[in-house]
């Protein structure tokens, strides 16, 4: 027979901190409610709607979210977002690695040179960048095609962002550029964090410089590494300045993107005379799981990390 022992009864000390400690907390939580949980309550009841942003909007239950499958333009939207995120996770997750390693390993003179160099496109604003690159890739007037054309490599020339085939791509490029020298910089300050010894006692064994990358430097910037690629794929998911700013999702929806078609269904070209909040929202809320999503990714990954250094 197991005997359960009654839990003592807390003492008024311990009373008096936790309703402190309540209180505290209670004007965080206020403001969370009232400027987090409910917006992200009344767009989940607005997803469930038919409302053009006029007048009382009409409950339709799940009927956005059923339109969402016979609706080609989302599809072919949400492809290129999941395409786009999975690419641009992949090469701002190695490349910005790669950039910091050899900072830090070789050009340690140079380092805050070329640091500053590559975080500068970082702080420039995202309309500002897609106009600048929309810029560079114009067939006619821009940087890319004249250079090419100079180098005699005129059958290299393209139009860019007109090519169905090439929009992505391009768009990709120009999500690198702006983004590798803020990775770049927390992969930077996670090599700080590795202890020297570690790098020493591998020598001593006999390891190699690919062996120490492998080994050492990859396992103990897991943490990190788990940190940029969960912000890598929560940017990916919600991605619209770059897409709308330079193609606007064209030609003919082959960039299109899920921030991009919301927005044209809610405000842009495709709302017409009667823009469809409602249906625009549910798609706003497939975003929001989306980064969820990646959120209890990076949750997962940062645990499995702390896990495996314990």
């Amino acid at each position: 027979m197991t005997v359960t022992r009654a839990r003592p009864p807390a003492s008024p000390l311990r009373r008096t901190e936790r309703r402190v400690g309540y209180l505290f907390v209670l004007p965080t939580a206020a403001l969370f409610v009232a400027f987090v949980g409910w917006p992200i309550a009344h767009s989940v009841y607005l997803s469930l709607t038919s409302w053009s942003g006029f007048g009382v909007p009409r409950f339709t239950g799940i009927e956005n979210y059923a339109r969402m499958a016979g609706d080609d333009v989302f599809r072919t939207a949400l492809v290129i977002t999941v395409v786009f995120t999975a690419v641009t996770t992949v090469l701002q997750t190695v490349l910005p690695m790669l950039v910091a390693i050899l900072i830090n390993a070789g050009w340690r003179r140079a380092g805050v040179v070329f640091r500053t160099i590559l975080f500068l496109p970082g702080i420039i604003s995202l309309v500002v960048t897609g106009v600048l690159w929309q810029l560079i890739y114009d067939p006619n007037l821009g940087t890319l095609n004249a250079v090419l054309g100079d180098l005699g490599l005129e059958s290299w020339q393209q139009q860019w962002l007109g090519d169905p085939n090439l929009v992505v791509p391009a768009i990709v490029v120009v999500s690198l550029w702006q983004s590798l020298g803020l990775y770049m910089l927390i992969f930077f300050a996670g090599l700080q964090g590795i202890d020297p010894t570690l790098y020493e006692a591998a020598r001593v064994d006999g390891a190699n410089a690919w062996q120490r990358l492998r080994h050492v430097t990859v396992p103990m910037l897991r943490t990190v590494t788990g940190v940029v690629v969960a912000l890598n794929l929560i940017n990916g998911f919600k991605t619209f300045d770059i897409v709308y700013v330079m193609t606007q999702g064209g030609p003919n929806h082959s960039s299109e993107v899920l921030g991009t078609y919301l927005y044209s269904l809610a405000f842009g070209s495709l709302s017409g005379s009667i823009p469809q909040i409602g249906y625009a929202t549910a798609i706003s809320i497939v975003v929001m799981a989306l980064c969820l999503v990646a959120a209890v990714v990076q949750f997962a990954v940062n645990r499995r990390a702390t896990a495996h250094v314990r």
